[in-house]
C-alpha cells in the first residue's frame, strides 16, 4: 500500500464530501478510491470514515488522522518546492475566520488584496462572533479580539481596539455630556445582549485607584453592535461598543466619544494558528502579508 497516496485520497474524500468527489478530483475510478481507503483503514486497524448514502463523516480517530495527513501533505509539498528551487507563489485553500463586523470591515479588504497578488490561493472565510475551534472546524487561521486563554495556539498580535462610550451630539445637548461614569445613571443608554453585563458597564481605574462598575438605564436593548450604533446615532441614548464599530460614525460627526479617561485597558487583536511544526507556505505567506496591513488599519481607526 502506498500510504502517501492513501493519505491524499482520504484528504480529497473529506474535502470533497464524498468518495465520488474524491475520484473526480484525483481522476481515479470510484472502486479504486473505495478500495484504497479500505486498505488504509485495515493497515491502521481502525475505522476512519462513516459512509452513508448521503454523506461522509469522520470518526474521532479519523478526524485526528485527517488533520495530521493534511499537515504532512502540505509539508511535503513545501519541501518539494524548496528542493526544486521553485519560486512560484503559494497554492491551495486557506481557511480563515474572524468576527463578523471586524471581518467585513477590515479583514476582507486585506484578504481581497492578498488574493489579487496570489492567484493560486483560494480563501474560505466564515465570519462568526463565536470562537470556533480551529482543529475541529478545519480552520487554518483566526483573527480574534480579546485575551486568548488557549496556550496551545500561536498568537501574533496586530494591534488593539478600545471599548468606547459614545452618543449623538443631540443626545448630549438634551442630557448633558457625562464627566464621569457615574453620570451615566442619568442618561438613557442603548445596550446589546452580547455584552457580559448589559445593565452595568465596567470602566478602568478611577482617580482614587478603584475599578468602576456603573449600573446603567437601558432605554433600548438590541442584539448587535451595529444596531446599537444606529440607535445611538438616532439619539435614543448613549451606547458602548468597540472602537472600530463606531469609527465611521465618529469620523462623520454623528457620534461623539466621551469618558476616554475612564476607558478599560484596550483589547488585543491577534491572528491565531495551531502551534504545531513549521507552517505551510500558504499560511506563512498570508501572515507575512496580513499582519502589517491589519496593524496599519487598526492604527488608522484608533479614536482620539
Amino acid at each position: 500500500m502506498d500510504r502517501f497516496e492513501a493519505m491524499s485520497i482520504l484528504v480529497a474524500a473529506v474535502e470533497a464530501g464524498s468518495l465520488t468527489g474524491a475520484g473526480r478530483r484525483l481522476n481515479m475510478p470510484l472502486p479504486t478510491v473505495s478500495r484504497k481507503l479500505a486498505e488504509l483503514e485495515e493497515h491502521l486497524g481502525t475505522r476512519l470514515l462513516t459512509r452513508t448514502t448521503r454523506k461522509l463523516t469522520l470518526t474521532d480517530a479519523g478526524n485526528d488522522y485527517f488533520h495530521s495527513c493534511k499537515c504532512i501533505l502540505e509539508e511535503v509539498g513545501d519541501a518539494e518546492r524548496k528542493a526544486a528551487g521553485e519560486q512560484s507563489a503559494p497554492k491551495g485553500e486557506l481557511v480563515l475566520t474572524a468576527p463578523i463586523v471586524f471581518g467585513r470591515l477590515h479583514v476582507l479588504p486585506v484578504v481581497s488584496a492578498f488574493l489579487s497578488i496570489y492567484p493560486d490561493i483560494n480563501v474560505r472565510m466564515p465570519l462568526s462572533d463565536r470562537n470556533v475551534h480551529l482543529l475541529e472546524d478545519d480552520i487554518d487561521l483566526a483573527v480574534r479580539i480579546g485575551p486568548q486563554p488557549d496556550s496551545s495556539m500561536v498568537a501574533k498580535r496586530v494591534g488593539s481596539v478600545r471599548r468606547v462610550v459614545c452618543g449623538s451630539p443631540g443626545c448630549f445637548e438634551r442630557h448633558g455630556v457625562p464627566a464621569s461614569p457615574a453620570d451615566l445613571k442619568r442618561l438613557p443608554c442603548v445596550t446589546f445582549d452580547m455584552m457580559a453585563l448589559p445593565n452595568a458597564w465596567a470602566f478602568g481605574k478611577s482617580p482614587n485607584a478603584r475599578d468602576l462598575s456603573v449600573e446603567i438605564r437601558p432605554r433600548l436593548c438590541v442584539n448587535t453592535a451595529e444596531a446599537a450604533v444606529d440607535a445611538a446615532i438616532a439619539g435614543i441614548g448613549v451606547t458602548r461598543v468597540l472602537s472600530y464599530q463606531a469609527a465611521r460614525a465618529v469620523k462623520e460627526g454623528s457620534l461623539q466619544v466621551v469618558l476616554q479617561d475612564f476607558e478599560p485597558t484596550p483589547l488585543p487583536v491577534y491572528i491565531l494558528h495551531q502551534g504545531q511544526g513549521e507552517l505551510p507556505f500558504k499560511m506563512r505567506s498570508f501572515l507575512d502579508f496580513a499582519a502589517p496591513r491589519l496593524r496599519e488599519r487598526l492604527e488608522e481607526i484608533a479614536l482620539s
